[in-house]
């Protein structure tokens, strides 16, 4: 590009590079030149789309010239009813990344304030406090990948607006008790917000041991992002929500952008809601591929990380990223850690019983 044409940029634009995403199907397809790929990279629902959810799309579908109501109140009220919390406190968005977004925009000061998470941390959290010209600190994991949480307060300081938690943490699957959580937010500045992100909250065990929604509900500084891409196999339509305090609701509901959630996404959402045998099924699905994956990765010699989350991260023998690779040329997509700067591991999406056992095979025949 014409380097003339810099000057148009903010500053904070410049550098940036976009996300890095997963490797698709049909690329690896075309790569290698196969018939059939398997994809365990992304953290997607493996069994796909509850047929609940499918049914409502399909006859839905007519409603698609129509906007959806201001404020996704239907949807609000579903969340509210499967959670058992007021509505009011539910902004829904284009998948939690737009809740991410508002909540910086509308609490941080460019130039003044900061934000503060661990690292490595879901890229979205430093990508928009940077457009957002707000400075990012963070601290390292510790070296099992668990919650140093005395040295993230440490970053702390008053102008401190939001610390993000991710809790199951995303590469690693490790989760730390709520009370823990609890802890730390008590010794917070009463200036600072605390997100928690529960992506992958509903593949914790037991589930009220790590979920921070009671202390969320009893507290004005604490944020709780979820999503339907994980548990509800509706990564497609992205479609998240934040469970808010009443006062910080209102005013995402001021800023945030019209009908940023459309009608089919809306009506799949309520529906997703309402399978519970989907839910039961995907649950039990993952943990027993959990623990399948992890037992047949150690006997390999890999390296395995307690998970709490739909995937697991593992350490192979030998170098990672030739393993990966090879993976690839056998049709299955793993994830590479180089763009969390972990070089020596990758992560691994828990699949169905099919997908676990070919993983398995095509890693026991490169590591041969």
């Amino acid at each position: 590009m014409n380097k003339s044409f810099h000057r148009l940029i903010r500053p904070e634009v410049l550098e940036f590079r976009p996300y890095s995403p997963g490797l698709g199907i049909d690329e690896i397809k075309v790569r290698f030149g196969l018939s059939n790929v398997i994809k365990m990279a992304s953290n997607e629902n493996p069994l796909g789309v509850s047929p609940v959810v499918q049914e409502v799309i399909k006859n839905n579908a007519s409603l698609a010239f129509r906007y959806p109501s201001a404020g996704n109140p239907w949807l609000c009220m579903a969340i509210g009813d499967y959670l058992g919390i007021d509505p009011q406190r539910i902004v829904c968005g284009n998948g939690s990344d737009e809740i991410i977004d508002l909540l910086i925009r509308i609490t941080a000061v460019p130039g003044r304030d900061n934000i503060v998470a661990f690292k490595p941390c879901f890229s979205i959290y430093q990508l928009q406090a940077r457009l957002c010209g707000v400075e990012f600190r963070q601290c390292l994991l510790g070296p099992d990948f668990s919650f140093d949480l005395g040295a993230l307060l440490y970053q702390v300081d008053e102008r401190t607006r939001i610390v993000f938690l991710t809790n199951p943490d995303n590469p690693s699957g490790f989760a730390v008790p709520s009370s823990e959580i609890e802890n730390f937010f008590a010794r917070l500045p009463e200036s600072t917000i605390l997100v928690i992100d529960e992506a992958y909250i509903d593949f914790a065990s037991p589930l009220e041991k790590f979920s921070s929604l009671e202390p969320a509900l009893n507290s004005e500084r604490m944020v709780l992002l979820r999503t339907f891409s994980k548990m509800f196999g509706l990564a497609g339509l992205r479609l998240g929500y934040g469970i808010l305090p009443l006062y910080l609701a209102d005013y995402l509901m001021r800023v945030r952008l019209p009908f940023s959630v459309n009608i089919l996404g809306e009506k799949a959402g309520i529906a997703a809601l309402e399978d519970e045998i989907f839910r039961k099924t995907t649950l039990d699905l993952i943990i027993k591929g959990r623990d399948y994956l992890a037992g047949e990765l150690e006997a390999m010699g890999c390296r395995v990380y307690p998970s709490q989350a739909n995937f697991i991260m593992f350490r192979p023998p030998g170098e990672a990223w030739p393993v990966f690779e090879r993976l690839l040329a056998l049709g299955i997509i793993i994830r590479p850690l180089k763009s969390y700067g972990l070089p020596d591991f990758l992560r691994v999406s828990i699949g169905t019983q099919k997908e676990n056992k070919a993983f398995v095979s095509a890693l026991k025949l490169i590591l041969k």
